[in-house]
């Protein structure tokens, strides 16, 4: 087994013993996502409407639940601080450590997302849309926490700080995410647009993101 696969075994292996990090962020995604109706009402036109927003909103704040815990047993073990000092591509290492991340915790919330749309009485081709921006704009949301994880690695109680963080620039997928999923209702043409951006989006974030979250490491714990 490679270095690389066995990190990332690794770490699949941590989120889950870790509190259980998919079945809580599906949990939580879950609570979320009923709450709605309940302050909404019985408007099922209503509600679908307002679905794919719904969906969004929850798979965001699911998605920052976990976020802390991307970096925190390997700081608390001290495999951080080998993982700076081993000379390796610590970039190659953040990128192997968020695909378990998004793997372990992104991954769940987009599989449940069919199953609770069906609370939000959710046409098909909506639901379908949906899923598609999820599964495509749920990483971009895992890589931009994963700089803010690095940069609140070395605090205490970085978890509070961290989705102050994270929020801003999260915005962008959530916005473009919503569009699409809403543009197949009205107009089917309209969806390709704003998915190409979420698709821009994360390769954008696929790129700056491993950078960034190495150097803040690196200074988070000189």
């Amino acid at each position: 087994m490679s270095p690389l696969v066995a990190l990332y075994v690794r770490e699949l292996r941590l989120s889950v013993r870790i509190g259980g990090s998919a079945l809580m962020g599906v949990l939580f995604y879950l609570i979320v996502v009923t709450i709605f109706p309940f302050a909404i009402g019985p408007d099922l036109n209503l509600l679908s409407r307002l679905g794919p927003a719904i969906l969004w909103i929850g798979a965001l704040l699911a998605t920052l639940l976990g976020l802390d815990r991307l970096f925190e047993a390997d700081r608390d073990d001290g495999a951080l601080d080998l993982m700076v000092a081993s000379g390796r591509s610590l970039e190659l290492l953040v990128i192997v450590k968020v695909a378990a991340h998004w793997t372990a915790t992104g991954l769940p919330l987009v599989v449940a997302a069919p199953f609770l749309s069906l609370l939000l009485a959710m046409p098909g081709d909506v639901t379908l849309a949906t899923l598609a921006t999820l599964l495509v704009g749920t990483p971009a949301l895992t890589l931009l926490g994963a700089i803010g994880a690095g940069l609140t690695v070395s605090l205490r109680r970085g978890g509070l700080l961290l989705p102050i963080l994270v929020l801003p620039f999260a915005v962008p997928v959530l916005i473009f995410g919503v569009a699409a999923a809403n543009a197949v209702a009205f107009d089917p043409a309209a969806f390709r647009t704003p998915f190409l951006l979420i698709v821009a989006l994360t390769l954008t974030a696929a790129a700056i993101s491993p950078i960034a979250t190495a150097a803040a490491l690196r200074n988070g714990l000189d």
